[in-house]
């Protein structure tokens, strides 16, 4: 079937996912962000010395926790099925 000259087609702009699924996509991305912005840090200026605050809770359980908990909101955000 051919394209009359005088008729116009739209482009068809549906999203991969649904808006619910882009909310929950950027929730997961804030905890990623949040997660590697608590491990940062901790060094020391002295090379010669070592600081005790690279192996402190925060840097060791809290923020590989909230990292791994953002790439499994970001998994459930592509497998959720979005409601049309």
């Amino acid at each position: 079937m051919k394209n009359e000259p005088n008729q116009k087609t739209t482009p068809d702009t549906n999203f991969l996912f649904g808006k619910k699924n882009y909310i929950i996509m950027i929730i997961g991305i804030l905890f990623i962000a949040i997660g590697f912005i608590l491990m940062a840090g901790g060094g020391s200026d002295d090379p010669k010395v070592f600081n005790e605050a690279m192996y402190n809770f925060r840097r060791i359980r809290l923020a590989p926790t909230l990292i791994l908990i953002g790439f499994a909101i970001e998994i459930y955000a592509i497998f959720a099925s979005p409601k049309k």
